[in-house]
């Protein structure tokens, strides 16, 4: 980093002058040129350190020089079985690269959905034991034959690989994965176009249709990182496309008008009289039917209940159920977070 500053003087200025945070300038020296200096500085002062990093990461996957990174994952894939007599158990550690790992993850979603189709509750168990079941169930699967032939076709189980068409044709340009993982997986995989400014500026069809569109729908996914976007709420599982703004009351169906929401959150936007609407950072953000906004780390269904409220609005006041959607809703909130995937 001490070496790259020397002939980098807008982020060795900016740095210096504070405007620019250490963690911030550890990520673009590594990919910091004389002729991108000046944009790669305008970028870190308008985002965060996490976004600077990931984008920064994202410039030398598509050069070509990460071929290395690419082959020093491939040749480190690995999986280790580790026998526990005692507890009458086995360990399972698996090591592969970042695209088979999204592969893994969306095979075990897709095993965990279906058996929780059959068997309903199982959803009442914790999240790492249905992954556990989940990981079986595809072991069984593989060596009985797939019981459902022809499955697995929608987009809720598609690995999304981005990669900018300049970075494919040899330029410059950024990538999620080492180029040529990329150029490797668009040989037999099926590619599905996304066009955005460098900005990320949002697809849109404006009011032409109220039905999103695949490649909206992608986007949305992408950007929402197929997560609910209901605050505490981390359900990667039966999630819903929402128009903010409903295309019957003059919505678009464009990406900036979208979010995933899980069936139940959506049913409580819908039926339950809660809305989203911009804060004053221009952020979505989500109200009660009483007006008060939701934490961003979530609510229990208890928090809803205010009994001193009706009487100081000086009217009376309908409090939800405690009931119903919001036990539901409840119950998903209270189970413990999976862990963060790296991607």
């Amino acid at each position: 980093m001490a070496q790259a500053l020397k002939r980098l003087p807008l982020i060795s200025r900016a740095f210096k002058s504070g405007e620019l945070s250490y963690s911030k300038v550890r990520s673009l020296t590594r990919v910091a040129q004389p002729a991108n200096e000046a944009a790669l500085v305008d970028f870190a002062l308008r985002n965060p350190a996490r976004h600077v990093a990931e984008h920064c990461r994202e410039l030398r996957m598509g050069a070509p020089s990460s071929a290395g990174i690419a082959e020093r994952a491939w040749a480190s894939r690995s999986l280790r079985l580790r026998r526990d007599a005692e507890r009458d158990t086995v360990s399972v550690t698996v090591e592969l690269p970042l695209e088979a790992g999204d592969l893994l993850e969306k095979a075990l979603d897709k095993a965990r959905d279906d058996e929780c189709l059959e068997i309903p509750d199982v959803v009442d168990t914790s999240w790492s034991t249905r992954q556990a079941d989940a990981f079986v169930t595809m072991l069984e699967e593989y060596l009985q034959g797939s019981r459902k032939a022809g499955a697995g076709s929608s987009d809720n189980y598609l690995v999304t690989i981005h990669v900018d068409q300049s970075a494919l044709a040899g330029d410059v340009g950024r990538s999620s994965v080492p180029i040529t993982t990329a150029k490797r997986l668009c040989c037999d995989g099926k590619a599905v176009v996304l066009t955005e400014t460098q900005e990320g500026e949002p697809l849109s069809i404006g009011r032409k249709s109220r039905i999103v569109p695949k490649s909206i729908g992608r986007a949305v996914r992408a950007r929402d990182r197929n997560t609910c976007r209901f605050p505490g709420c981390r359900n990667h599982r039966f999630l819903d496309i929402h128009h903010v703004e409903h295309w019957s009351a003059g919505g678009a169906t464009a990406l900036d008008n979208l979010m995933l929401l899980c069936t139940k959150h959506h049913t409580l936007v819908h039926e339950g009289r809660f809305r989203v609407d911009r804060d004053f950072r221009d952020n979505w953000a989500f109200y009660r039917p009483d007006g008060i906004a939701v934490p961003a780390c979530g609510y229990h269904a208890r928090d809803l209940v205010d009994e001193d409220l009706g009487e100081r609005m000086n009217k009376p006041f309908a409090h939800p159920p405690r009931g119903g959607l919001l036990s539901a809703v409840e119950k998903l909130v209270n189970e413990p977070p999976p862990p963060g995937y790296l991607h």
